[in-house]
């Protein structure tokens, strides 16, 4: 029999997939698992859902691309769905909000602002953006209000200094970064040489990591791009290190730190 919740087949457009949420969340015609979620409970298949677009991005799998891309718009419908059963908001809500936001951070394209290049359009969106929170109502003046507590804490050490460099405060170019650098893992090897205690050593290498973020800011190379492409690398070579070892009727285990390092060379040597 013909569900009548649902719109015919043939039409594949937002208002089927509405309506399937709406569907999947009925107390009681629909999915337990579904009708047992909460914003709380779904935030980390959202954050999955984010990492596994990108990395078909990455692979440029453009079929699975697609197919997360869909299910990346599930989460918003899913959260927009659970918003209005509570009567907060709904999908056109969502909509409406972005919709507007977008045509008012773009005065230079739905207006007639002129900025002269993008540095001064980056300091406009920041103004923007700023006034929205006043508009709001938040009394936060500071250079860093507004940067998110929830985002990856890399991304959240290079907006702080992005935001931080739109007042003057920043390094003046990779140099000085690099300089810091080795400072920095030269306190790391002193921390490791007195036997510091964990609280130290949490210390020092976080700010190992500070200043990698703002070598990569500087750099102009995305900081999460640059590790993904590291670890694949990484991925890679270890499998093939695997693959010559099982060629030769052997296993890594058991194997010498210099024999592992010989094929590890092997793996590396191929890829050349």
């Amino acid at each position: 029999m013909k569900d009548e919740t649902l719109i015919d087949s043939k039409d594949r457009g937002v208002a089927n997939l509405l309506a399937i949420m709406a569907r999947l969340r009925d107390p009681e015609r629909g999915c337990p698992w579904d009708v047992a979620q909460t914003f709380e409970t779904i935030a980390a298949y959202t954050i999955e859902e984010a990492y596994e677009t990108v990395d078909a991005i990455d692979r440029a799998d453009y079929p699975a691309l697609k197919d997360e891309l869909g299910d990346l718009l599930l989460q918003v419908v899913f959260h927009a769905r659970m918003a209005e059963e509570r009567r907060l908001f709904d999908f056109g809500d969502v909509v409406d909000a972005i919709s507007d936001k977008l045509v008012r951070r773009h005065p230079h394209v739905f207006a007639d602002a002129r900025y002269a290049d993008a540095e001064e359009q980056s300091r406009a969106w920041d103004e923007l953006k700023r006034a929205e929170r006043d508009a709001r109502g938040e009394t936060d003046r500071s250079a860093l209000a507004g940067i998110a507590r929830g985002l990856p804490e890399w991304k959240r050490a290079l907006a702080l200094t992005e935001r931080a460099a739109t007042v003057g405060f920043d390094w003046p170019g990779t140099g000085p970064v690099l300089d810091k650098l080795e400072e920095e893992i030269a306190e790391v090897r002193a921390e490791f040489a007195g036997r510091a205690d964990h609280r130290r050593m949490l210390d020092e290498i976080g700010d190992v990591l500070f200043v990698l973020v703002n070598l990569a800011r500087h750099a102009r190379v995305d900081f999460s791009q640059a590790l993904r492409h590291a670890n694949t690398k990484f991925e890679r070579r270890f499998r093939r290190m695997e693959a010559l070892a099982a060629e030769a009727g052997e296993s890594l285990v058991g194997k010498s730190l210099d024999e592992q390092d010989a094929l590890w060379n092997r793996a590396k040597a191929e890829e050349r």
